[in-house]
């Protein structure tokens, strides 16, 4: 039996990586031939958003609030549990900093592997970001650049996150879906719907602005945004002067996302960057057409503009606009384009997917 361990920081947030990784390390324990461990920080016994199979095994490095402390505690209990199972194979599926340079602190006991999550531009706060965060910007990415050339593999997401990496160690695995479902959504309902925490990245603020040039048109539709709600984004005020609160909802995390896809009729993603879209496949996997600006990156790689979806040049508001309204207004087309999209996510079925992590852990471990 191979063993293969996961470090990361949370396993019961609701966000992509969580959820890709349930979907993964559950696979493996379950239908192939794996022990599998995962490595968590702080976790306590906070319950899992996603479902984990329960042969997994998790392990849990409770850390101090001091910075030196919660180094120092993070590289002892990594070392430890490293120690105590010797793994053949260490895929670290963390975006932060400290991600990429696991092998620099623990060694490499094992081949290792980076899986990158999101792009690059996610150090990217705001617009016109000041002198001190653009330096501390080019410090990060030059942590970046040193810790990821000490993997077997680095991963990541869509062909266009190659561009954001120099490294020869490159792999490209995109995320599994994490529902294919039987039914599809009827596309009859006058709803719009987002999935995403708000922030900057996710650029609902762009959508806002998009959304009321919609409703000037089709004041019966509504848009619906579900994701973890950041008062420091301002997007209420904005719908409120916007003067389209009416038609706009914001709603927390839910678990039952699926529901949510199946009952709207167009997917709309707004994003000035993405590390590959995930939301874009689950919406297409109910048959829901997807209405996106080609942002770095993801949305070009998922999306066959005007076939199973379209795409819309980065930051166009008005011209996303102008494509929402079409799919309102072409019902025929509508039904059409969410037929295709569902066909097209097939390639990124669960079983499709763990094939290509499957062959790459054998091959690195036949190699070592």
């Amino acid at each position: 039996m191979k063993k293969i361990l996961y470090i990361t920081n949370k396993t019961f947030g609701p966000g992509g990586l969580e959820r890709v990784l349930s979907i993964k390390a559950s696979l493996l324990a379950e239908n192939l031939d794996y022990e599998v461990h995962i490595v968590t920080l702080d976790q306590g016994d906070s319950k899992m958003f996603y479902d984990f199979s329960p042969k997994i095994i998790h392990h849990d490095i409770i850390t101090g609030s001091n910075p030196i402390q919660f180094l120092f505690t993070y590289i002892r209990g990594l070392r430890k549990i490293v120690a105590k199972i010797k793994p053949d194979v260490i895929s670290v599926c963390d975006d932060g900093l400290k991600g990429f340079l696991v092998p620099f602190w623990i060694g490499k006991p094992c081949p290792m592997i980076y899986e990158r999550h999101v792009s690059k531009n996610i150090e990217v706060k705001s617009a016109i970001p000041s002198l001190k965060n653009r330096l501390i910007t080019s410090f990060k990415f030059g942590i970046m650049n040193f810790g990821g050339k000490l993997y077997d593999h680095f991963v990541v997401l869509t062909n266009g996150n190659l561009k954001e990496w120099s490294f020869k160690n490159l792999k490209v695995i995109p995320n599994p879906l994490s529902f294919y479902p039987n039914v599809s959504s009827s596309l009859d309902n006058k709803k719009v719907l987002a999935v995403g925490k708000q922030s900057f990245q996710k650029g609902y603020d762009r959508l806002l602005q998009s959304w009321k040039l919609v409703i000037e048109k089709h004041p019966d539709w509504s848009l619906d945004i579900y994701g973890t709600i950041n008062e420091k984004e301002g997007l209420t005020d904005l719908a409120n002067s916007l003067k389209i609160s009416e038609t706009i909802h914001f709603y927390e995390p839910v678990r039952n996302i699926a529901d949510k896809y199946k009952e709207a009729s167009i997917y709309v993603m707004s994003s000035r960057y993405e590390g590959f879209g995930m939301v874009l496949t689950e919406a297409m996997a109910y048959g829901v057409p997807c209405v996106s600006f080609d942002c770095p990156h993801g949305p070009s790689d998922i999306i066959t503009d005007k076939k199973d979806g379209l795409l819309i040049q980065n930051n166009d508001i008005v011209k996303f606009a102008d494509r929402i309204n079409f799919l309102i207004e072409n019902e025929e087309e509508r039904k059409e384009m969410g037929d295709r999209a569902k066909k097209s996510v097939k390639r990124y079925l669960p079983e499709t997917i763990i094939k290509e992590w499957d062959q790459l852990f054998v091959d690195l471990i036949h190699k070592n």
